[in-house]
């Protein structure tokens, strides 16, 4: 979530991708940078979330529809991340694309799971959306799946090298 450039030898300017994972607010329970996938079980549940259906109301709050995943402690993080961390205007999507295109390394693994729920509410906009703002929509989606595949495939070279090492 934080990465460091270069400017001189002995100074580095720190910036955050998700800044309001950072803060607490009083009207949620206190999760201070909420990360949702620390094991292969929580990556399960994660899409356990996303294929068991979410709901988008009106006010752009994101809730699992199957009341035993809701009921789960996972899935107040996954509250906390979707309603209080992930950007909701297009505004912020695009400045968040602007800042992870900029990035000169693999992002951490809960700045790459906040932008992959950033573009799943990216795609569901899209598919809400009608005329130019669907265009704007769609097209912050492809930004996102741009970076999140250029990651991946920093991973996967990662990967290649490690294993040609040995």
């Amino acid at each position: 979530s934080i990465y460091r450039t270069r400017l001189h030898p002995c100074f580095y300017w720190t910036t955050t991708f998700f800044p309001s994972a950072h803060r607490v607010k009083r009207s949620t329970a206190v999760l201070l940078n909420p990360v949702l996938q620390k094991s292969q079980e929580d990556v399960d549940l994660l899409f356990e979330f996303l294929l068991g259906e979410l709901k988008i109301d009106d006010d752009l709050k994101i809730t699992v529809k199957d009341e035993e995943l809701a009921s789960t402690r996972k899935a107040i993080t996954f509250d906390t991340v979707c309603n209080d961390v992930i950007p909701k205007s297009i505004t912020e999507i695009r400045r968040l694309s602007s800042r992870l295109s900029g990035y000169p390394g693999m992002l951490k693994k809960e700045d790459f799971e906040r932008t992959v729920l950033t573009m799943v509410y990216t795609a569901y906009r899209t598919a809400q959306s009608q005329g130019h703002q669907k265009d704007t929509w769609a097209e912050s989606f492809v930004n996102l799946y741009k970076l999140v595949m250029h990651d991946l495939k920093l991973l996967s070279s990662q990967k290649d090298i490690s294993a040609a090492s040995f």
